[in-house]
């Protein structure tokens, strides 16, 4: 089985030593996914549209993957704040209502207090 790497273009990823994703086989892991626009460099400061640029990041790791958010397994949500969670329902029901992947939500301290989720994602495509 091959080990791929896959970068987004994020400077983060050389500086901390990271992938924005990792495939392995069948497997595709998606590193914690911040809600950065890596085109412009820019963070929303709204937690909701955060959330949505992270789901469009990571869109874009699956894809180059080879896989789609229907692949998705796991999710995990991480939030400095549990009560900013539910402004970021509308965009997390858009991408996996009907797909529904085990998920847990985490409340901890992110890299930048600016940011204001994490999303990190399992993804197994079906041969």
């Amino acid at each position: 089985m091959s080990r791929r790497l896959i970068n987004s273009g994020s400077p983060f990823e050389a500086q901390m030593g990271y992938s924005r994703a990792v495939v392995d086989g069948d497997w595709v892991f998606v590193s914690g996914t911040t809600g950065y626009d890596y085109e412009t460099m820019t963070l929303s400061p709204d937690v909701a549209e955060q959330a949505a640029q992270s789901l469009r990041n990571i869109g874009a790791a699956l894809s180059e993957a080879g896989a789609t958010f229907a692949d998705v397994v796991r999710v995990h949500y991480i939030l400095p704040s549990a009560d900013d969670f539910e402004a970021c329902w509308p965009a997390l029901q858009e991408v996996f209502g009907e797909i529904r992947p085990a998920a847990t939500m985490f409340e901890a301290g992110l890299a930048n207090r600016d940011m204001k989720i994490e999303i990190e994602v399992t993804a197994r495509v079906q041969s």
